[in-house]
């Protein structure tokens, strides 16, 4: 991943496929969700009430919030339940067994 912002390389298999895993990256907390061989960062906190989306359950390609229900899309931090209340996403990529998240500086 080349441009602006810093790149963090986290073992491929520290998350599980169906999985979600909460890690801390530059001070920021970023929920990784790994499904159909692909991983996708979102941030962490639900853009509702600031719950950890980490504690929610993931089905498919949607997390949804343990406090509220709020559901996003992991592929883009859409959100489901109500417009322009999308979180932040996360570039991610596996290139040889190593997860790469780009960090941008602005987000």
């Amino acid at each position: 991943m080349n441009g602006d912002g810093s790149v963090v390389y986290i073992d491929e298999n520290e998350v599980e496929e169906g999985a979600m895993k909460l890690v801390n990256v530059g001070g920021k907390n970023i929920l990784l969700a790994k499904y159909n061989g692909e991983v996708f960062g979102v941030s962490n906190q639900c853009s509702h009430m600031g719950c950890s989306l980490a504690m929610g359950k993931l089905n498919g390609y949607i997390v949804t919030c343990p406090c509220h229900g709020w559901s996003f899309d992991i592929r883009t931090g859409q959100s489901l339940t109500r417009k322009n209340r999308n979180l932040v996403s996360y570039e991610c990529k596996i290139e040889n067994g190593k997860l790469h998240v780009k960090l941008l500086d602005d987000l």
